[in-house]
């Protein structure tokens, strides 16, 4: 994926994947290294991380 702007990122970081969000963080670590698109990145990463692993505790729990 191309390098996005902030408005950019905006428009579309909602609609991204887990594995999405975490190329462009990588991306950005490796190239872009802009402190805000990190800090936003990392947020949505972490968000999207945690709900799946929230459900995949919880199928466990159902399904011992």
């Amino acid at each position: 994926m191309k390098t996005l702007s902030w408005r950019g990122l905006n428009d579309v970081i909602n609609t991204l994947s887990e594995e999405e969000v975490f190329s462009l963080l990588e991306q950005e670590r490796i190239q872009g290294k802009r402190l805000s698109m990190l800090q936003r990145l990392h947020q949505r990463y972490n968000t999207l991380r945690v709900a799946r692993e929230r459900i995949e505790l919880l199928q466990e729990a159902r399904n011992p």
